[in-house]
């Protein structure tokens, strides 16, 4: 095939592909802007930064994806960029930078050890890197949630940790009912997609390795792996994150980020 007939072809596929999005992105902007909510262009903007980055990340993982030194520089960029996202979102300090960094090392760290060492997955660049990725993504997502909805019940229930502070109790007393349950809260996406996976949805990894050649069987014990590794880095990075943030002495100021 010539240089003139293969761009044709790709323009053939990519044309499809840019109009559905544009209409999907277009139905977004217009429902969020119809409702009046707060930036409504944000989902449009992170879409276009997804498509940019995936472009990158396509081009760069042709050469990576077999080498381990530069699957660890991958991993240590992904990882990098959660911490930053978590700490931005929860409030920006050089404290929970420290306490960020912390809980999802220590989470992402204890399940890629576990996972790679029985051999639950191969340990080979291309699976580590594809594993600790989907780790990583969805730490950072449980680790935001749990930081968010633990400073915005402990400034909605000051009152209350005033109260426990006045009788006596530690900081980290006054607001242990709080943090449980913004770890709670935290896990629920993630129980939810476990309990109704294969039911109500096919998971990514799964379909992907559908489509990458891999039997059902295959892909679904790599799926239950994965699952099986997101509550695991996802708990402990919850858990680490809010034992750091728990001693809360004054009201939090709200993060509107």
């Amino acid at each position: 095939m010539t240089w003139p007939a293969e761009l044709l072809a790709q323009l053939g596929v990519l044309l499809p592909t840019l109009l559905g999005l544009l209409l999907l992105i277009a139905i977004v902007v217009i429902v969020l802007r119809g409702y009046r909510t707060p930036k409504p262009f944000a989902p449009a903007w992170a879409l276009l930064r997804g498509i940019l980055q995936l472009g990158a990340i396509s081009l760069i993982l042709g050469g990576v994806i077999s080498s381990p030194l530069w699957v660890a520089v991958g991993l240590t960029v992904m990882f990098a960029a959660a911490v930053g996202t978590v700490t931005r979102r929860i409030g920006w300090s050089w404290p929970h930078l420290g306490g960020v960094t912390f809980a999802m090392g220590l989470g992402i760290a204890v399940t890629l050890t576990i996972v790679f060492a029985t051999g639950a997955i191969d340990f080979t660049p291309r699976y580590v890197l594809a594993y600790g990725g989907i780790v990583i993504g969805n730490a950072m997502s449980i680790a935001t949630i749990a930081g968010r909805r633990f400073g915005e019940a402990v400034g909605e229930h000051w009152d209350e940790v005033e109260g426990w502070l006045a009788l006596g109790a530690t900081p980290r007393q006054s607001t242990r009912e709080l943090a449980s349950r913004a770890v709670h809260f935290a896990m629920i996406p993630s129980t939810d997609q476990t309990k109704t996976t294969g039911l109500v949805t096919l998971p990514g990894a799964f379909v992907g390795a559908i489509f990458g050649g891999a039997s059902p069987l295959e892909a679904g014990r790599f799926q239950v792996v994965v699952l099986a590794g997101i509550l695991c880095a996802g708990s402990i990075a919850a858990v680490a994150l809010i034992h750091v943030l728990s001693p809360v002495a004054q009201k939090p100021v709200p993060v509107t980020n």
